[in-house]
Parts: structure tokens; sequence; C-alpha cells
């Protein structure tokens, strides 16, 4: 990391100009920009950062707010168009030799005008640039006396994010589709959504949604529903029936496979197959979906709508053959030698243990574990649930198995987790929902050991936790309480602590491919491509289990660089990549914001069937939001856009 000469991010001012013991700055930029040189400067909504003593922070500043003016100003509200405007037509008169002191005073008036834009582009963008004058004061003096002439970085990169967009691991332009959804332009805010994510439907209904954990509407009332906004999108298309208007280009002759048809494979085919490769996608399961088809039940996720977002890509000419399982019906090394590139998204199907006495004897009653139970359910293989179920975990598997088990006749549906509600992994409304549906809760509690009669599981140990201090997640630490033990009787046992990949595909062969201790595929560099040279990797086999938007994110990130690796023969990241990463090592959202507003208009919630009557069938729970409601929760978006630009020396 390269020394800071000068910080006023954040409002705390580091000034290392004058020489003497540097003081640190806590933020993380790199010291070099991809290939093209050291890291200069940057500029962006929460101040000014200067690593090069070089750099001429003047011509900086002048070609900042050049770019916010004629790139990324909106030009809906006059604050904003014109002030943006005479900040750009006086920086370029100071650089230009034809400036006066007083015009120092016009760019520091100008605070107050752009306070009242539309949105917050255009006043944070100010903010660097006010920085500027204000601790840069002698350099614009200089300009202003023809004693200095501007003198241009090597290059500037620049980049529009905004706080949700930055949280989004897909980094959806979130309120470019939230704006076109209040106009009821729903076919430009699919679009919108589509550039960075192909199963909308998917993501409307399934995202654990950390944009909104990055909301500053937040801050004054409630987040945005803006899972719910994308599902809207979705569902206009659906209820229309209009076909998504996407258009491959022309055939590039090169082949891809893709192996595994969840999120990642199907974001990476789609955006591979636009670019006009041909792509070829092949799943050990008998339709698209992966975890998502089989690890989410209908009634948060209809797999009619998950075949639908399959059809569409496609559509595309993408094929897709199921049924066929890597490592058992083909090796990588026959795709290697067949394809022109491979993608491995072959997700995380393998349970974790519990560590308990008992569960590797294969006593009658004991699953697998929770993703092979929710599987057996949903392909309908024979899985008979007993009346009386124990789940053990806390995260969304766990809380889906006990909800599906109770749909599938179970009386008693009880979910032992050794935290309190407090720390379970899985989001708040999905427990909610489970105790609608009348599941019981053994909180502060932990397997110790199988009770067996006959073979048969009929009944769990468990013992008594308390909260000790907090581990490497952040929650306390849960501790045996010595002495408490005592028995659940039930007729069956699902664990549901986890999932791992299985990368047993890897095992016939020397690939060259790094994995990390909890078996997940190591890539390089943030370009998804492994040590073994055209074979790239995403999603939850590379890592771990996680989220549907995470493997969206990676399935296009790797699309982007198999495209390049494919048609210029190596694999790098792009400026968009790049700045990206840049931007999200800063972070874009600051929970202790005071925003200065009033707040009081409180989210829209979608309809939703009520708990007594669902529990008993897999239809859909959340229903679509009416059109009108969801304009009203648009209107809530306060469009936090920010501009960052880097400047390369």
């Amino acid at each position: 990391m390269a020394e800071v000469v000068f910080s006023s991010w954040g409002g705390k001012v580091i000034d290392n100009r004058q020489g003497g013991e540097p003081e640190a700055a806590a933020f993380k930029l790199p010291g070099n920009y991809l290939e093209e040189g050291k890291v200069g400067a940057f500029m962006g909504w929460d101040g000014v950062i200067v690593l090069d003593k070089d750099i001429d922070i003047v011509t900086m500043a002048a070609e900042y707010m050049k770019r916010v003016q004629e790139k990324y100003c909106c030009a809906k509200c006059t604050p904003g168009k014109r002030g943006t405007r005479v900040m750009m037509d006086t920086l370029a008169r100071i650089l230009a030799g034809h400036g006066e002191e007083s015009d120092l005073d016009i760019l520091t008036g100008l605070s107050d005008l752009l306070d009242n834009c539309k949105c917050t582009l255009c006043m944070t963008a100010a903010r660097p640039v006010l920085d500027t004058v204000k601790y840069f004061r002698d350099d614009y003096l200089a300009f202003l006396r023809g004693e200095r002439k501007s003198k241009q970085a090597k290059s500037y990169r620049d980049k529009l994010t905004a706080p949700c967009m930055d949280r989004c691991p897909a980094h959806i332009d979130i309120p470019a589709y939230i704006e076109e959804i209040k106009d009821y332009r729903h076919d430009e805010a699919l679009g919108t959504i589509r550039n960075r994510m192909p199963i909308p439907a998917v993501c409307g209904r399934v995202c654990p949604h950390p944009c909104e954990t990055a909301c500053r509407r937040a801050l004054i009332d409630e987040p945005i529903s803006i899972m719910v906004l994308k599902r809207v999108a979705a569902d206009h298309e659906l209820l229309h029936i209009q076909e998504p208007p996407h258009k491959a280009k022309e055939s590039t002759g090169k082949n891809i496979m893709v192996v595994g048809a969840g999120p990642a494979g199907l974001t990476c085919a789609y955006y591979l197959a636009l670019e006009g490769h041909k792509v070829k996608i092949i799943d050990m399961l008998n339709e698209p979906g992966g975890t998502v088809a089989v690890g989410i039940p209908d009634y948060r996720m209809p797999r009619p709508l998950l075949q639908r977002e399959a059809d569409i890509i496609a559509d595309l000419g993408v094929e897709i053959e199921y049924g066929v399982k890597l490592g058992r019906d083909v090796s990588l090394r026959e795709l290697k030698e067949q394809y022109d590139a491979v993608f491995l998204g072959t997700g995380a199907f393998k349970s974790k243990p519990m560590g308990v006495e008992g569960e590797d004897m294969g006593y009658n009653g004991f699953s697998e574990g929770g993703i092979h139970y929710l599987r057996k359910v949903a392909l309908n293989e024979g899985m008979v649930t007993p009346k009386r179920v124990i789940v053990v975990g806390g995260g969304n598997t766990a809380i889906d198995c006990v909800r599906v088990a109770l749909r599938e006749g179970c009386e008693d549906s009880i979910l032992v987790y050794r935290r309190t509600r407090k720390e379970m992994p899985a989001e708040y409304y999905e427990v909610d929902d489970a105790e609608e549906e009348n599941v019981q809760f053994e909180f502060l509690r932990n397997p110790t050991r199988l009770i067996v009669e006959d073979n048969t599981v009929v009944g769990v140990e468990v013992i008594k936790m308390e909260l000790g201090e907090p581990d490497d997640s952040g929650r306390r630490r849960p501790v045996e309480v010595p002495g408490s033990e005592y028995i659940i009787p039930c007729d069956m046992v699902i664990p549901a602590i986890g999932q791992d990949p299985d990368l047993s595909y890897l095992e016939d062969g020397d690939y060259g491919i790094e994995k990390t201790r909890w078996n997940s595929i190591v890539t390089k560099g943030g370009t998804m491509m492994t040590d073994d040279e055209g074979v790239f990797a995403g999603g939850d086999c590379e890592y771990g289990a996680m989220t549907v938007v995470l493997a969206v994110g990676h399935g296009h990130r790797a699309a982007r660089a198999m495209h390049r690796y494919l048609m210029e023969g190596k694999v790098y990241l792009d400026e968009e990549d790049a700045m990206e990463d840049i931007v999200n090592n800063l972070g874009v959202f600051d929970k202790e914001e005071n925003l200065g507003i009033v707040g009081g208009l409180h989210r829209e919630h979608q309809p939703k069937v009520d708990g007594a009557e669902r529990a008993g069938n897999y239809d859909e729970i959340e229903l679509a939001m009416p059109e009108s409601q969801a304009v009203r929760e648009a209107e809530r978006c306060l469009r936090c856009y920010r501009v960052a630009m880097l400047a390369v020396s």
C-alpha cells in the first residue's frame, strides 16, 4: 500500500506534504492500477486522496468535474445541471490562465446550490473539488498568477457507483432500474437489470439482498425494497407475455463448456452467448437451477419460473444437456480437449457433518443432510417424512427443511440451534415465516449423540449452551453447560449446518487446480481463472456455499474474463473490473452519515399468504406487488449516485 501524501477522505485530514513522520491512513488503495502505472490520486464522494506528490491536483479537479458534468449529470434538475456546469467552466478558466481569485469564491459558494439537487450525484461530486480549493489553495493561486501550467496525469479512470450498487455482488445499477419502475418503464428497468443479472425472476424472490443493508434510506426510516422491485420488473414481462429483446452478436467460432446450470453457470453462459460464443451447459440434474431448484422449496421459488429463465438463455443459442455429471459421465480432461474454455459452476452439494456420536453409522431416520433432504423431496425420490423431525442448524437451508417437513406431513417440526435467534444466519423474515407456520425452536441447544433403537433413530441427546465471548464471525461463542444434557425424542434427524463443494471430478488427474482447506477452488487475481489455463470457476464451488447473487456476480465476471481470454489469448482485469474492486475496497456506504432530511415514508410490503393457510401446500407464499404500490416504493429512493475518479501517474 502506497504512502499517503494528503487525504481529506471521510472528513479526516491527513497532511504529510511537509515531511516528517508520515501519518498513516486506514483506507485501502492499491499502489498500482493494472499495468498502466502507479495510483497517483483518487477523488470521490468522500474527499481526496493523494499518493503522488507530483500529481497536479487542480488539473485533476478540473478533469473530474468535466466528467461529472458531461458524462454523469442527468440534467433533470437545475441545481445539478447549472451548478456542475459553472464549476466545470470555472475550473477550465483557471487552468487556461484566465481566472481570478474571486473564482475560488464562486466554486466554494456553489456548495449551497448543489445541496438542492434532485439526487446526490452532483452534490457529492462537489465535495472533492471544494476540498482541493480549501487544502490546495496555493496551487490554485499559482495558476491564477500564471506561475503554473496544467499537467495531465498519465490517465484518468472514472466510475459511477452508489452504496447499494457497491454492496450488490452483481453490481446492478439499482437507482436506474428503480427510477424506471417509478416512471412505469418496466421494460427498460428489466433491461437495466439484465445488463448485470440474467435471472431477475429468481433474484427478485430469493436474493438475500445485501444491497438493502447499504441503502441510505434506512438511515432515516426503512431501506428500499430493492429485491421486490426487481421481481416487479420480471413479473411485468411474464404477465404481458413479452420476450426479452436481447440478441447475440455474430459467431466468434469459439466453443465453451459450462458445467452446472445453477445461477453461476446460467449467468456465465448468458453473457458469453451474447458475445457470439457457442456455449453448452451440462448439469447432473434433470432441470436447471442447481441448488435453487432442489434446495429452495417451490413456495419460495416456483420451479416453472426458474425453467423460464433457463429457456430465455437457451433462446440465445445455448445448448443445455441434463443428467450429465462431471467426473461420472465425462472428465474434465475430455472437456478441455473438446472446448476452447471451461467454466466450473458445480455448486456445493456435499453436506457438512454434525460431529456427533453415531452420525456415520447409517441409522434409519438419519438424513445425509439438509440439502439432500430438500433435493429428494423436490425430485419426488421417495423421501418419507415421519411425524416428528429435528433439524439441526440456523441458516436458510435449516429453515427450509423444517418448513418443508411440515408440508410433507410432519406434526412436530423442531429446529435445534446452538445460539439464540438473534445470531441465526438465516434471514429474519424466513424465521418469522417458520414461526407463523408453527415450527418449534430449541435455542441454545447442541446435539451430542443420536439415540438409537433397533438401528433406528428415536431421539437426539442435546446439551444446553450459553453464550460466551465473540468468535471470528463476530457472534458470541456458544459454551456448553456441564451436566445439562437431555433427550429430545424424534423419528428423523436432518443436519443442516452447511454444505461444501464436491470436487471429486478433479481426482482423475493432475489438473494443477489449487484448492482451499474448505475444499473450494482457488481462482486468480479476480479473473475467475484457475491455475489450469482456460479453466474458470465461480459460485459455490469457488467461494463455498453462499448466495444466488454472489454466484451471479461470479458468472458475469467470469464471462467477461473468458471473452478476453478467447479473443485476445490472455486473462486480465479490464477498467470496469479494476475500478469496481477499488471502489468496493474503499466502501461507499457510511452507516454513520447524517442525511439531514426527514424520514417517515415507510417501506411497502408485497402481499403474502397467511401462515396457517400456506403451511399445507407448496404454492408461492409471497405474491406479486401491484405496480401502483411498486411506484410508491420506488418514489422513496434517494438516488444516491457517486462518481469516483483515479489518476494514474
